[in-house]
């Protein structure tokens, strides 16, 4: 991918790796019991939260979906305060009365995750009016997966933003299925992004296992919202490597198919070889990031279990 820095590239990766890792540990502690509720991994589909966040500013909106970890740790929350917040401790980002789905940090730029599909797309077109009327130089990116797109509230935000001209980056992270069904059985026409044809919007379709082709096509995207074009429609292809949740049986896809997508669309994998390959990356380099991680989230988890719990009122 054409002019992006190396730094950017490396940057990218050890976000990526950090959110992955974040997942792992999260994923242990919700089978030991300390994590109550649904939890929602989005293993496999980092390189859409990373190649995305990289693209935009610190002072940019992100609105999140259910799945939404990436989306945070992309933005810059302190992880810390998402362990707390997954653990329901006083200290977590929304003081423990949020959890998983709804964590949110406005000092990032995150307006928040959400339970509901597809509610943070009426949400992202009003953080793009208020840019708009402001005359602020920002832009709303929202992120929601293919599920979404069958709801009303996908067409009307799509419909208003267009309408207003409004900064609006609308991301779907087509990750094939809506908890069990597939995208094919249950949406129609040739692709998720052709559906901006409707709004008159632009529409591209990139590989999210691709972190780079994310960010080249999000910065594009960035760059004409900011230069007062309006908004925009990009479809990320992309696969969750774990079920719909922890407790999901998955027996709607085979093992082939979720074998093949960790072996080849792996977007860390990918990444990292073309950094190895480059010789812009050795594996010391590697093991040096790797430990950076784990020592931030062991941090995290031992900041999270000895915080207080909220009070009832």
């Amino acid at each position: 991918m054409g002019n992006i820095s190396l730094k950017t590239k490396i940057d990218i990766l050890k976000c990526m790796i950090k959110i992955r890792r974040f997942e792992e540990a999260m994923i242990q502690l919700y089978k030991e019991a300390k994590i109550a509720g649904h939890l929602h991994p989005c293993i496999g589909e980092e390189g859409v939260a990373a190649g995305a966040c990289f693209a935009i500013e610190k002072k940019d909106y992100v609105i999140s979906s259910h799945r939404g970890h990436g989306h945070c740790i992309a933005k810059g929350v302190d992880i810390k305060k998402m362990v707390a917040e997954l653990f329901g401790k006083a200290t977590g980002c929304c003081r423990g009365r949020g959890g998983s789905m709804h964590i949110a940090d406005p000092s990032k730029g995150l307006l928040g995750a959400n339970g509901i599909v597809g509610a943070g797309l009426p949400i992202a077109v009003g953080a793009g009016l208020t840019i708009k009327m402001s005359g602020q130089s920002m832009v709303s990116v929202c992120f929601f997966g293919d599920g979404a797109v069958n709801n009303g509230i996908f067409h009307e935000s799509l419909n208003m933003a267009a309408i207003f001209e409004l900064p609006v980056i609308f991301i779907c992270e087509n990750n094939m299925y809506a908890i069990s069904t597939k995208e094919s059985d249950s949406t129609s026409g040739k692709g998720i992004a052709r559906k901006g044809c409707a709004y008159n919007i632009p529409g591209y379709v990139v590989d999210g296992s691709n972190a780079l082709e994310v960010f080249t096509i999000v910065r594009k995207a960035v760059k004409d919202a900011r230069n007062s074009k309006g908004p925009c429609l990009i479809e990320a292809r992309t696969y969750r490597f774990f079920g719909h949740h922890l407790n999901d049986e998955e027996k709607y896809r085979t093992k082939a198919e979720v074998l093949y997508h960790k072996r080849e669309k792996d977007p860390i994998t990918i990444l990292k070889n073309e950094l190895l390959a480059e010789k812009a990356l050795s594996e010391n380099m590697l093991m040096e990031i790797e430990r950076e991680v784990s020592n931030s989230i062991a941090e995290a988890v031992d900041y999270a279990m000895n915080s207080p719990e909220p009070e009832l009122f």
